[in-house]
């Protein structure tokens, strides 16, 4: 027989129940989450390939408009996974992933309807890019549910598949959509080729329509094969407790550093090519470190659960410094053209390393507050001690939902940096030294609060 749909037994650091029960529901609930976040991701970052194809399908928006349109999408996902961070423990895993999946269908189709008339005002597609960010805040809810699903050994497994999997929706969406535009896909039902897109005809509004069957397949999968836990039932209250604790906002702050960069980078890549490097078609190549990026971050986590995820991080953030000095050098100045090769490898290598810093600093907060938590509650009773658990299993979940919030800010924050950058001296190397600046502040938190002898919280 197979489980209710809300679980009320749920013992997963019992090695027995684990065996027996735990790591069936576990692995179900995962690769029925792993799509529908891989989906989520495909919505969020749509208009990072459909801002570089607006004008060609005969728009006339400016290079700082279209920057503004692949910014977006990050500024409304990180504010909504504000909200979603604390969801599941009030609406129930299952619920929730089925409905935040199905609301994706709202912007896609729009989106369809939008691009076949070049008329159509820039406040609707700044309207749609906003309510793309809905699949930017779905990631905050599936990562919280996840969490309760698997032992704290496991963590870091766990979260970086669902995560990193779910990641490769960016490359998806880099990859697929340059591929559907070409074709009458849907045939009539869709509509015809924009005009004057050429002899072959852009088919713009496939971007949008092509993810309307997966996300209604998700969505119902989601439905009826994932589970509720009661266990993971909480109160906004019980999870705002993370609002005082100093680790939240320094894990934030880290979190923006790694994953921030890696849809910030993945949002920006095809305008800044572009731009940059007007001979080549950027999306030839956008999809690749969005690809290596996501396939690195499970390897963050496994990683993260043999090192430590503090000296992970701490060499995430060495690597990423030398990642922008190596961009700077290989963008055109000077007179000289660059080296497209050149910054494509550095940009590829940075992928791979905000991919396995994604893991590592996921890895990291269940360890910090299941620590402080027991620091806590070291001298009390076995009762208060299983009390203090719980909220610890409660405090991680919420804050791998709210910093994933507040990371995902790079991503608007990055593609704005080089609009403005380009658009006040003309090329975005002022982005490029605010980064340095950044990622020398993460290095410096990691090793003062993580990894140093002495450090407050050793994880």
């Amino acid at each position: 027989m197979g489980q209710p749909a809300e679980i009320t037994k749920w013992e997963i650091e019992d090695p027995a129940f684990w065996e027996a029960t735990g790591q069936r529901i576990a692995t179900r609930n995962l690769w029925i989450s792993i799509p529908a976040l891989l989906l989520a991701f495909a919505v969020w970052m749509l208009f990072s390939v459909v801002a570089v194809n607006l004008n060609r399908a005969g728009f006339r928006f400016t290079t700082d408009q279209l920057f503004w349109l692949t910014a977006l999408p990050a500024l409304s996902g990180a504010t909504l996974r504000i909200f979603y961070s604390f969801m599941v423990p009030i609406f129930g895993g299952r619920r929730w992933t089925a409905l935040s999946t199905a609301t994706l269908a709202i912007p896609t189709l729009w989106l369809g309807l939008a691009v076949q008339d070049p008329a159509t005002p820039y406040w609707q597609f700044v309207a749609i890019a906003i309510l793309c960010g809905l699949g930017g805040g779905n990631f905050a809810s599936s990562m919280a549910n996840i969490s309760f699903f698997y032992p704290k050994k496991m963590q870091g497994y766990a979260l970086g598949m669902n995560a990193g999997l779910g990641n490769l929706g960016v490359s998806t969406v880099q990859f697929l959509v340059p591929a559907v535009v070409t074709a009458g896909l849907f045939g009539s039902l869709a509509g015809g080729p924009q005009a004057g897109s050429g002899e072959q005809g852009l088919f713009l509004q496939n971007a949008g329509y092509v993810w309307v069957p997966l996300l209604a397949a998700s969505a119902l999968a989601a439905w009826f094969g994932m589970h509720d836990l009661a266990s993971a039932r909480s109160s906004f209250n019980e999870q705002a407790s993370i609002f005082k604790r100093k680790h939240n906002w320094l894990m934030c702050w880290l979190y923006v550093g790694t994953f921030g960069s890696f849809i910030g980078f993945s949002a920006a890549f095809p305008l800044l090519v572009k731009t940059q490097f007007p001979g080549v078609d950027p999306l030839d190549y956008a999809f690749l470190g969005p690809l290596v990026g996501a396939l690195a971050r499970p390897a963050g986590g496994w990683l993260a659960d043999r090192v430590g995820g503090a000296m992970l991080t701490f060499w995430v953030f060495v690597l990423l410094i030398a990642g922008v000095v190596l961009k700077i050098y290989f963008l055109p100045h000077a007179g000289s053209a660059g080296s497209f090769p050149g910054f494509l490898a550095a940009t590829i290598a940075m992928f791979i390393v905000t991919g396995i810093g994604n893991g590592s600093t996921f890895r990291m907060i269940p360890v910090i507050f299941r620590s402080y938590h027991q620091r806590l509650a070291a001298a009390d009773d076995d009762a208060s001690q299983a009390a203090a658990q719980r909220q610890a299993g409660i405090e991680s979940a919420a804050v791998v939902g709210f910093s994933s919030a507040i990371g995902a800010y790079g991503g608007f924050f990055i593609p704005k940096s080089y609009g403005s950058s380009i658009a006040i001296t003309g090329e975005p190397v002022a982005a490029y030294y605010g980064f340095l600046v950044f990622y020398l502040s993460c290095l410096a938190i990691t090793w003062w609060w993580y990894l140093r002898r002495g450090a407050e919280a050793p994880c």
